[in-house]
């Protein structure tokens, strides 16, 4: 018992917190069930890697800025079985970011494009890779504020190194011939070194009218169609059905109690 108080506080100086937390709980059950010295060694650095992994996940997930309720677990396939589930499901192996293989969710709204690209960016996170989901408007008026502090170099590194970056809501609004530069910088930044997932109710045929400049238009194009992995999601919108089915509700409830 002596030994174990005069452990802790080395556990806390070396900051193995994961060790700590478990110790008594694992010596208890080394004791009982006559563990060899490796294997409670063993025992007590699983834990430790377990919680430091734990942490770095939880790190990842909250720069990410995906909403944490947006997941593969979470996502309804049975609403719309014109998703091919299949081919979400091999998505989530994550192969693609090692490819450095861009994804086009594409369709109209509501039917669940920002869900499924967030539910992939969440298994990425999982499996170690950093990823940052934003609206592309709001991306570039952010890297337009560096202009003003100084920061627009950083700025665009930073969008442009993420493993994986979601661009949401691609094409929905106009953007200047100034925010079609940074757009086009991130894009030739990202070409073979890194994997975008793009969300957006245009089809291809219509995104080069994003750029005023035929010549950057078609550039980036050609960048972003490489590797590229084509995901068109056709039927009705998920929140109105979900609208209608809370306001059916409330009406057979109010129907009820009158």
């Amino acid at each position: 018992m002596n030994d174990i108080a005069t452990i802790k506080p080395k556990l806390i100086k070396l900051k193995l917190s994961g060790i700590y937390e478990t110790l008594d709980e694992r010596l208890k059950i080394a004791n009982q069930e006559k563990w060899s010295y490796s294997q409670f060694i063993l025992t007590l650095f699983t834990d430790e890697v377990e919680r430091r992994e734990q942490g770095k996940l939880i790190r990842r997930l909250n720069k990410s800025n995906m909403e944490p309720d947006k997941t593969l677990e979470s996502f309804d396939f049975s609403f719309n079985a014109r998703i091919h589930e299949p081919t979400i499901r091999e998505l989530s192996t994550c192969r693609f970011i090692d490819k450095h293989e861009n994804i086009f969710i594409l369709g109209p709204s509501g039917v669940g494009k920002s869900h499924l690209a967030q539910a992939i960016g969440h298994v990425a996170c999982r499996k170690g890779y950093d990823v940052y989901f934003e609206r592309t408007s709001k991306i570039l008026k952010w890297i337009h504020k560096g202009l003003g502090d100084g920061t627009y170099e950083r700025r665009i590194n930073t969008i442009s190194k993420y493993p994986v970056l979601i661009l949401d809501d691609y094409g929905l609004d106009d953007i200047d011939e100034t925010q079609q530069a940074y757009l086009y910088e991130i894009i030739c930044e990202r070409y073979e070194k890194t994997s975008t997932i793009i969300t957006s109710n245009r089809d291809f045929g219509e995104w080069m009218s994003i750029f005023t400049n035929p010549l950057i238009g078609s550039a980036a194009m050609d960048r972003l169609l490489h590797r590229a992995i084509k995901i068109l999601i056709e039927g009705d919108s998920y929140r109105l059905e979900s609208f209608l089915k809370v306001n059916k509700r409330e009406v057979k409830t109010e129907h009820i109690t009158s």
